[in-house]
């Protein structure tokens, strides 16, 4: 298993704790960063040259420059979307399971 794929599993695992742990904030934070490092392994695989950037940032130029397939890109919408002032997101999704989605797409593309 190469470096992206560890640091991808690792960023679940906590996700997965978190929720555990009843703490879903922690838990979409962790699936945007297992995310946003599928998004620099698939940007770097394309020879873009990535800056250091957050995961929500690597998503974003993802978004914005990538013609990702509308699944992907209405997953990538999802995990850029930002909370209410419940903390909640806008739209009833499982960010763990689209970020899986995601990641496993872009790290079969890259």
């Amino acid at each position: 298993m190469n470096d992206w794929n560890i640091q991808i599993k690792n960023e679940f695992e906590k996700a997965q704790q978190a929720r555990v742990e009843k703490n879903e904030g922690k838990a979409r934070v962790c699936a945007r960063r297992a995310a946003g490092v599928a998004a620099r392994a698939y940007l770097t695989g394309k020879g873009i040259q990535v800056p250091s950037m957050s995961a929500y940032d690597l998503l974003n130029l993802l978004r914005e420059n990538m013609e990702l397939p509308p699944e992907m890109q209405s997953i990538a919408d999802h995990l850029t979307m930002r909370v209410n002032e419940d903390f909640q997101l806008p739209v009833d999704v499982d960010l763990i399971a689209e970020a899986r989605i995601l990641c496993d797409w872009l790290m079969s593309e890259k």
